[in-house]
């Protein structure tokens, strides 16, 4: 029997040095963090400039269609509401 791996796909929100929440989506997190933090190519130029980050909020979905759809969502949320989701967890 073969075995078939989904990935799952994670929605984070990132508090930055200067307090900014950053959001977005991933299928592998370590990957995308090394990526923020400039270890490798591909990170956002926004955190790159706002070291040090930490996650503050991370929240799993099965698909890439329904992160996108939820990170949509949070981006359009206030500070304040983004700071409460961050708080909950």
């Amino acid at each position: 029997m073969i075995e078939i791996y989904e990935k799952k796909w994670t929605i984070y929100i990132l508090e930055c040095g200067d307090k900014t929440l950053y959001c977005g989506i991933t299928n592998n997190l370590d990957n995308r963090m090394r990526q923020h933090n400039g270890e490798i190519k591909g990170g956002a130029k926004y955190t790159r400039s706002r070291q040090p980050f930490r996650i503050a909020y991370t929240e799993e979905v099965a698909t890439r269609s329904e992160a996108l759809k939820r990170e949509h969502v949070i981006k359009k949320m206030t500070r304040s509401d983004k700071a409460a989701l961050v708080r909950l967890t």
